[in-house]
C-alpha cells in the first residue's frame, strides 16, 4: 500500500466529473513540457521532476467559495509573480515561491499560465527557473 494512501486521480475527482476534465488539460499541458511524475494523494494531485512543481487541489481544501467544477493549480517558482491571475503567492522557503491560480475552465490555460507552468518545470527539474547569462 502507499503510505501517503490508497489514493487515485479518478478517486480524488470521483465525484466531480467537470474538475476531472480541467485536470486533465493541466495535466496533458504539464506533460507536454517533458516527463513527470504525478502522485495523487487524498487532497490534490502533484507534478514533478527532480522536486515537486506543480499541484492541483480541488477549491473545497483551499478556496471555499469556488465553484465544484473549478480546480486549483498551484506551482512554483523562484521569483513572486504580481499578476491579477494570482490569488496567492507564498515564499514558504527562501527562493521558492509557490503561486495559486484557480482554474475555472479551459480558457483559463491561458498564455500567461502556459509560460507560468514551463518555467515551473525548470524550476523542478533545476531548481531555479532562470539561469545566469553565459
Amino acid at each position: 500500500m502507499n503510505p501517503a494512501g490508497p489514493w487515485t486521480v479518478e478517486g480524488l475527482f470521483a465525484a466531480r466529473p467537470a474538475a476531472l476534465v480541467l485536470f486533465q488539460a493541466v495535466r496533458q499541458l504539464i506533460e507536454s513540457r517533458g516527463p513527470v511524475t504525478v502522485e495523487a494523494t487524498k487532497t490534490q494531485v502533484s507534478f514533478g521532476t527532480t522536486r515537486k512543481f506543480a499541484w492541483v487541489w480541488l477549491p473545497q481544501f483551499w478556496i471555499k467559495a469556488q465553484p465544484d467544477s473549478s480546480i486549483t493549480l498551484a506551482f512554483a517558482l523562484d521569483r513572486c509573480i504580481v499578476h491579477d491571475r494570482i490569488r496567492q503567492a507564498v515564499e514558504p522557503y527562501r527562493g521558492r515561491w509557490t503561486h495559486h491560480v484557480v482554474i475555472s475552465q479551459e480558457s483559463d490555460l491561458d498564455e500567461d499560465v502556459k509560460g507560468w507552468l514551463s518555467e515551473a518545470y525548470t524550476f523542478g527539474q533545476h531548481g531555479r527557473a532562470r539561469y545566469p547569462k553565459s
